[in-house]
């Protein structure tokens, strides 16, 4: 370890940036292992992304001054510092998963090692599902999608930089700019789409450029900061003393670590998955941890807390902790079959530490230190990319269904997929060319009768059993409905404007198609209605963006509109009410290797009546609607019903049935409601 050296003026070794490191890792890990403690933990990537950004560039300037930058040279020490830990996490997962995970999980988990090992996880992430969703939870390579950011940085930066040397332009003006424009995208994507800003690298990207303009005052405006430092650090030696004294001058930079740290600790208890992040809130991670960088090592903080031995120590193994953590937890999941309990979650968290340790000694150092660089490079190189072949071969195969390791061990896995959400058919049935409606499909059968299912993602769910009985009955079937969106007058859902307007939008136009469709005289209507009510999960108890933004009042009166208007057009409504919804995943029910607990897959009758007595008191006083009680039939005793009497899983996930679930509701339920 090389001494410690002044702040800003020297780009060398600084203990105390590793003393952040270990703050950013260890924050994440709390928050993925213990969420309820660290709520806001997540934002250590942000702190990351900042340091990265200061460090990256700091490289890059002193190398373009020097004229002596080559891109081979960047990307190899690139390559060195990140493939090998990557490769180890990413192989390890992989063969693990092999002998663990179902066919549908296997060929995900490969999909992601492609996109990891080409560094383009934020992107597949993106158009899968947002980061603090409940399907998080079966994605052991999600953390990697902050890689992905970094590397992409990583391709982009040094060539802007590049490019703006040679003619000599205003880098500091530049990067200010570029920051600016990616702060602002971040501001104004927050509103329109969460999920795509949290991902997106222009709208992150400013959090690395704030290191990088922290960077350029380092190298460049080292003088002229530190003249201001003291000016600003004498006013209290004026104030305090008649004559100048020879005295220690670091007031400005404890305080500036001071509030940096006041921001981190702020962000790590206040920042909740439940704001819109990024937004303005990652400013604060951001302002915080620039704050600590630019304080310098000679601040009390850095000197007497950052840089010690124990601080370093984390920040050194910050990289190879980050890769392991996350899957070591999602795997601890895989074995007790639910969520790991306190004890185990500890255990997994020291095993983390323990592999990071093992990996920086005896992978990171070796290949970065060692002789030989350029061959190391090189394999190394195409390792990653054999790696990511084999990933993507496991998805394009369908997670090797035909294992030795999982035969025997998969009962009706195919019940937890989710069926098709549209189709041609439907599309022509209600004349749209590009689909409008979340889900639309349409059983032909060539009946002058259609039976329609509107609703939310539950009348998709819903759909299979009741469109292959009606069927069998000579009856067509349609289904319009929109994911987390109610098809109620008045009371739209989303995360933003954007999002509200579309909802409203799509149940006006859901129910102008009902309307105008003479074939159809039966509706059946399918709402989580629970959860518009109460706004959090049976599952996690954590509260869910966008919904339970209106009174129960407001809601009953917006469905009873929405029936009226349709019985005025002389149809006949069913509402069916909700399903019990679980407090665990069903695929936690299955057996599996590698489980080492049964799960009870139990959920009390009594608990899912306490949660649903507003909603079921309210909605069974509608008028002009056949309210359809579902609770009787899913628990007929004091626990609610997990499997029909064929052993078949009745849940995809948490409150989705699955489609023997589907069919179990329209034999034990429906049937007399059709005719």
């Amino acid at each position: 370890m090389t001494p410690q050296t002044p702040h800003l003026s020297h780009p060398k070794y600084r203990p105390d940036i590793d003393g952040l490191r270990a703050i950013a890792v260890l924050s994440v890990v709390a928050f993925h292992a213990f969420p309820a403690w660290m709520k806001g933990g997540f934002i250590g990537v942000d702190v990351f992304f900042v340091i990265s950004g200061f460090l990256i560039s700091i490289i890059i300037y002193e190398n373009l001054d020097k004229g002596t930058f080559s891109f081979a040279e960047f990307y190899a020490r690139r390559i060195r510092r990140i493939f090998p830990a990557l490769l180890l996490v990413l192989l390890a997962s992989f063969t693990f998963g092999w002998f663990s995970l179902l066919a549908d999980e296997y060929k995900q988990l490969g999909k992601h090692i492609a996109a990891g090992a080409g560094f383009v996880s934020n992107f597949v992430f993106w158009s899968e599902v947002g980061y603090f969703d409940n399907s998080v939870e079966t994605k052991p390579l999600l953390h990697l999608w902050s890689l992905g950011i970094e590397e992409q940085f990583y391709i982009a930066w040094p060539f802007f930089l590049w490019l703006a040397w040679r003619p000599k332009f205003n880098l500091f003006a530049l990067t200010v700019l570029v920051a600016l424009v990616s702060f602002y995208l971040n501001l104004k994507g927050i509103k329109k789409d969460a999920v795509a800003t949290f991902y997106s690298p222009q709208t992150r990207f400013w959090e690395l450029l704030a290191g990088s303009i922290l960077a350029w005052f380092a190298l460049y405006k080292k003088d002229a900061f530190a003249n201001y430092k003291l000016k600003i650090d004498g006013w209290p030696a004026k104030l305090i003393y008649r004559e100048v004294v020879d005295i220690d001058r670091k007031i400005l930079s404890n305080v500036a670590s001071f509030v940096g740290c006041l921001l981190l600790a702020y962000g790590f208890w206040q920042i909740t998955k439940d704001v819109s992040f990024p937004g303005k809130w990652a400013a604060i991670p951001v302002l915080g941890a620039m704050l600590i960088i630019l304080a310098g090592p000679k601040a009390w903080i850095n000197r007497k807390i950052l840089s010690t031995k124990i601080a370093v120590w984390f920040g050194l193994i910050s990289f190879p902790l980050y890769l392991w953590h996350w899957p070591i937890l999602f795997f601890a999941r895989i074995i007790v079959s639910e969520v790991p309990s306190r004890n185990i979650r500890m255990a997994a968290v020291v095993l983390s530490i323990v592999l990071a340790w093992l990996t920086y000694k005896f992978v990171e150092r070796p290949v970065r230190l060692g002789k030989g660089g350029k061959a190391k490079v090189s394999i190394f190189f195409v390792l990653m990319a054999l790696l990511g072949v084999l990933g993507y071969h496991t998805y394009i195969k369908d997670g090797y269904d035909t294992r030795n390791s999982i035969k025997g061990f998969v009962n009706n896995k195919n019940e937890l997929l989710r069926t098709p959400a549209s189709d041609e058919a439907c599309l022509s049935y209600v004349d749209l060319k590009t689909p409008l409606f979340s889900y639309c499909r349409f059983t032909n059968v060539n009946s002058d009768e259609t039976i329609a299912v509107i609703g939310d993602s539950h009348a998709h769910v819903a759909y299979p059993g009741i469109s292959e009985f009606l069927a069998s009955r000579g009856k067509n079937t349609v289904l319009l409905a929109n994911s987390g969106c109610p098809p109620f007058l008045e009371s739209p859902t989303g995360n933003n404007q954007n999002e509200l307007d579309a909802c409203a939008n799509q149940v006006e136009q859901l129910l102008k198609v009902v309307e105008s469709k003479k074939d159809i005289k039966k509706i059946f209507v399918f709402t989580r209605g629970p959860i518009y009510l109460t706004g959090t999960e049976p599952l996690s108890g954590d509260k869910k963006l966008g919904v339970s933004s209106f009174s129960l009042m407001q809601f009953v009166n917006s469905a009873q509109r929405s029936i009226d208007r349709l019985k005025s057009k002389d149809k006949t409504i069913f509402y069916v009410s909700e399903n019990p919804e679980l407090n665990f995943l069903p695929d936690s029910c299955l057996t599996r290797p590698f489980k080492v607990l049964a799960k009870s897959c139990a959920v009390s009758k009594e608990s899912v009546y306490a949660r649903q007595e507003e909603y079921r008191k309210s909605f069974s006083n509608l008028k002009n609607v056949t309210y359809i009680d579902s609770l009787p039939v899913f628990c007929p005793s004091d626990k609610c019903l997990i499997f029909d009497e064929k052993g078949s899983l009745l849940y995809a996930d948490d409150d989705h049935l699955s489609v023997a679930g589907s069919r179990f509701q329209v034999n034990n339920l429906l049937k007399p409601y059709f005719d």
